[in-house]
């Protein structure tokens, strides 16, 4: 990877960590109204007002929180939470593993199922199942994620009563070993569900239009006319070479997926960061929204880096100077 990459990597770091700062201090509110509420704020005393403002670091020049905003990243400390009453990096640290949990799963599992109904629908295209699988695939591709995971918790939650409504774990359960897997898995069940669902149609849509392309390369023609089993040239040929576009759109799924998480976790009341910048929002935690989506920016960034070093080794006609 070139110099001019990494700069541009940088770059994109450091817009992202300004638009991070200034795009929560627009939104409409006061912090002090969102926390203590209308009531908490008609009985408290100026003096009182003004204390608390001042130890929000609210009272002091935009500037000069920008300025504390950044000195802290270097230092590692994202700020305090006044919503939560607690630090923002435990915070994150609390809340990320169970968001890293759903939506790695969820981009293993619609990448599996899409790349291979996808290899075997471009194999077989115009034919009945091919036709079945694109009109399915372009149906549920229509849907938002809000909508998919909204229908799943009335259909299976409400309605069946197969699986719990929210959480991650069953409160005060106690469980341990094999009980407490199966109960996270169980809670997991529905909202990994939403995001495979959301995921899956666009990654099927991609592979089987690319096999559909390579069908008609020479070296498959060429394959073919040396007698190579059908089910050999299908994935060790066109398989293979259908996964380049697919890890190049790695950075852009996941960016997806952790969009998708941010609805889907609050849906299913999932004690992800979905649901932490849900809370942060409506109490205009100016701090945590901060380090939500500075810590999400940071993982995109850091996926899309390792792509552009890794898809060289996948693909050799890539050389690294050209990126």
């Amino acid at each position: 990877m070139g110099r001019k990459r990494i700069i541009d990597y940088l770059l994109a770091l450091v817009i992202v960590i300004s638009l991070n700062f200034f795009l929560p201090r627009l939104l409409p509110g006061d912090p002090l109204l969102s926390i203590y509420g209308e009531d908490a704020l008609i009985t408290m005393t100026p003096e009182a007002k003004v204390e608390l403002t001042r130890r929000m670091g609210l009272d002091k020049p935009l500037w000069e929180q920008f300025f504390n905003y950044l000195s802290g990243i270097v230092k590692g400390d994202l700020g305090y939470s006044y919503y939560f009453q607690g630090p923002v990096l435990d915070l994150l640290l609390g809340a990320l593993p169970w968001t890293l949990l759903l939506t790695g799963l969820a981009l293993i599992i619609s990448t599996l199922i899409g790349f291979i109904l996808g290899v075997e629908s471009g194999w077989r295209k115009g034919r009945l199942a091919d036709q079945g699988l694109l009109t399915g695939f372009m149906f549920l591709n229509g849907f938002p994620d809000l909508v998919i995971g909204l229908f799943l918790l009335l259909l299976f939650g409400v309605v069946l009563g197969l699986f719990p409504l929210g959480g991650a774990m069953t409160p005060y359960s106690q469980l341990t070993g094999v009980s407490l897997l199966l109960d996270v898995l169980h809670h997991l069940f529905l909202p990994l569900s939403a995001l495979v669902l959301t995921e899956i149609a666009s990654c099927y849509l991609l592979t089987r239009t690319t096999v559909v392309t390579l069908l008609e390369e020479p070296f498959i023609l060429t394959a073919r006319a040396k007698g190579i089993k059908p089910k050999n040239i299908r994935y060790r040929h066109v398989g293979r070479n259908s996964l380049l576009p697919i890890v190049t759109r790695t950075g852009v799924r996941l960016g997806r997926l952790f969009t998708g998480a941010l609805f889907i976790e609050t849906i299913f009341a999932y004690p992800g960061m979905g649901l932490l910048i849900y809370r942060a929002i409506l109490g205009r935690d100016f701090p945590l929204i901060q380090g939500v989506f500075f810590l999400v920016a940071v993982v995109i960034l850091l996926i899309n880096f390792f792509v552009e070093l890794i898809y060289p080794r996948i693909d050799p006609r890539v050389k690294n100077n050209a990126y």
